[in-house]
């Protein structure tokens, strides 16, 4: 585990692109003697703090993990509850949201969630679609194998019916076949941040990560706040990021 003892300066630069694994709202609730569905509705209120700190700070994107397509396993009662989590991302968090011009937008797919959700889903993208600052990418019903394998099978397609030669194939063109390929002129994330302590990336952007630098805090997301998320800031900013050099 990274322990570093920094202090953010606004004087630096920041990570344009930074992805969250936000983990730790189940434990954090039951440490405390609540459902884990409390963690769920109280990481909603951490994430609409750091995205308000990361757009202060004139970062551009977050792409945030929220549900994975491995949480379908999870117990019924608490895939209802996140299921309902985008309602209250609508109701309690869009207006600040609004107010801070963030956009809202999702990777992953709604494939099998319901038409409720995906409701208020859509209605939260189509409510921001015009804001011109950072953009909260929010990464639902989300893996990142499986993403690998439809662009690889979109590529195999295209190579059959002969809209492309096999030359044609590079890392961009893969890029572009990922379901984060609206992001590429933002580029990939520059920084990854986990919380609660665990130490894996959990299938999350596992191309897109390729090269970024990444911290694991021990903070549980529920307790994550600006002067926490702007200590995470710190570490990237006194990292020296070479991409495979010497300098």
């Amino acid at each position: 585990m990274i322990q570093e003892n920094l202090v953010f300066n606004p004087e630096l630069p920041v990570p344009q692109h930074v992805a969250v694994i936000m983990d730790g709202n189940g434990r954090w609730a039951q440490a405390q003697g609540l459902k884990r569905t409390a963690g769920h509705r109280e990481g909603l209120n951490a994430l609409r703090r750091v995205a308000i700190a990361a757009a202060q700070m004139g970062i551009k994107v977050i792409t945030a993990y929220a549900f994975s397509t491995e949480n379908w396993r999870r117990p019924q009662e608490e895939i209802s509850y996140l299921m309902s989590l985008p309602k209250l991302l609508n109701d309690d968090v869009l207006p600040e949201l609004m107010a801070n011009d963030v956009k809202i937008t999702i990777t992953g797919s709604l494939e099998g969630v319901n038409r409720t959700t995906q409701a208020y889903i859509n209605e939260a993208i189509a409510k921001t679609k015009d804001n011109k600052g950072l953009i909260l990418n929010i990464a639902f019903n989300y893996g990142s194998r499986a993403e690998i394998v439809k662009a690889s099978q979109s590529i195999a397609q295209q190579v059959a019916e002969g809209q492309l030669a096999v030359g044609d194939i590079d890392e961009e063109l893969f890029s572009r076949s990922l379901q984060t390929a609206f992001l590429n002129d933002l580029q990939d994330p520059d920084f990854l941040i986990r919380s609660s302590g665990e130490v894996r990336l959990s299938n999350y952007l596992l191309w897109q990560l390729a090269y970024s630098e990444m911290y694991f805090v021990d903070t549980m997301w529920p307790d994550f706040d600006q002067s926490v998320f702007e200590s995470c800031i710190a570490v990237y900013q006194h990292r020296h990021r070479r991409f495979g050099d010497v300098s």
